[in-house]
């Protein structure tokens, strides 16, 4: 398994991130905050993740809703002070990285609707979310840590988990993994013109 693991403080105790093809399991690298799965082929993929839409209580919105796509999946809620900090990045990200089929996809959790609806239209937020309150769309995320909010989870154009951050996340940290991540060949392609992958530190494995 490919695995890069970068330090930073803050995080949920465990042994190893786990992506070995089939579905994604994870459980926390103890000190660790951000992960890197790599080769793409060791990837775990997210299955099933679907929840009521924020905005339009009568509708379904599903990851499935978006294939061949990256998706971007940042956990989120309208009590959560870092996550009012990094709502305009996610943004930012958004608009940036739309046209190359990317989207964004919020997961509301341990959140009020009304309170959750005014946080997004204050900020201008135009990519969707389901309203999750009780955390139960976390389940296809096996062991992943429901008490770290926020978190962002980046699926490449099969759903699999290519990158997690178990933090607040800023669009210069954010925007070169969803770039680097959507310039990877579908199956079946040649490689695109390179993208440099992020700066990063620590053991690989």
């Amino acid at each position: 398994m490919g695995l890069l693991v970068v330090m930073l403080a803050g995080c949920a105790a465990g042994k190893d991130a786990v992506a070995t093809g089939g579905s994604f399991t994870f459980v926390a690298p103890g000190g660790q905050s951000i992960i890197f799965y790599d080769p793409p082929q060791t990837r775990g993929t997210v299955r099933g993740l679907a929840g009521q839409s924020l905005l339009d209580p009568a509708r379904t919105l599903s990851v499935d809703d978006f294939p061949g796509q990256v998706v971007v999946l940042n956990i989120w809620g309208s009590w959560c002070g870092p996550c009012r900090a990094e709502a305009p990045d996610l943004q930012q990200t958004y608009q940036q990285t739309r046209a190359a089929g990317v989207t964004l996809f919020g997961i509301d959790v341990r959140d009020d609707r009304a309170a959750a609806v005014d946080f997004e239209r204050d900020r201008g937020i135009t990519y969707p979310s389901i309203f999750d309150s009780p955390g139960r769309s976390l389940d296809a995320l096996r062991g992943f840590p429901r008490n770290t909010v926020p978190s962002t989870i980046v699926l490449d154009r099969q759903h699999r988990v290519a990158a997690v951050f178990l933090t607040a996340i800023r669009i210069s940290q954010l925007l070169p993994v969803v770039r680097r991540v959507a310039a990877e060949p579908a199956p079946g392609q040649q490689s695109p013109a390179t993208v440099p992958a992020p700066p990063t530190s620590g053991p690989t494995s």
